[in-house]
């Protein structure tokens, strides 16, 4: 029987021991441009081993509900960072490492004008778009280096609505 799962809305300070929540902070904002533009500055930091930072676009399928997560995955050599292009809320499945193997799973509800970035080696649920197919601006590494470790668990876990 899968072990059921609580949804949290995402903030900066629920999420911040996994990455950086990626939205407009008004502490960050300077006018540029002759003042017709608002820079929310530095939000997150993308981490790489050695070159080959690249900028990707995710279409996620929406998931069906209930939902079990069956296995997470991390990146050993960069941070992966996903920020909705469609305006649609999605879902966020996140681990702390316990010892080589992900936790149990937190999840957070991310609105539409928030993003995600994680950083390397957290342990994360593939992407889970809700509703309808949307569209994800995506920074990570492109090495001949495999960056990705998977685990599945030998129970999983189950989300039985994406709404908090």
């Amino acid at each position: 029987m899968p072990q059921p799962l609580v949804v949290h809305p995402l903030s900066r300070e629920a999420f911040a021991s996994f990455g950086d929540v990626i939205e407009a902070d008004p502490a960050t904002m300077r006018l540029i441009n002759g003042g017709t533009t608002e820079r929310f500055h530095r939000l997150s930091v993308a981490e790489a081993d050695g070159e080959g930072v690249i900028i990707s676009l995710f279409r996620g399928q929406p998931r069906r509900f209930p939902y079990e997560i069956g296995m997470m995955e991390r990146h050993p050599f960069g941070s992966q960072s996903f920020s909705p292009l469609s305006g649609r809320p999605f879902l966020v499945a996140v681990s702390e490492d316990a010892g080589g193997r992900p936790g149990e799973p937190r999840v957070f509800l991310a609105s539409g004008s928030q993003g995600v970035n994680y950083r390397r080696n957290v342990w994360h649920h593939p992407l889970m778009v809700l509703d309808t197919v949307s569209d994800f601006l995506v920074v990570d590494r492109d090495r001949p280096e495999t960056n990705l470790e998977e685990f599945v668990f030998d129970q999983p876990y189950l989300i039985s609505e994406p709404h908090p």
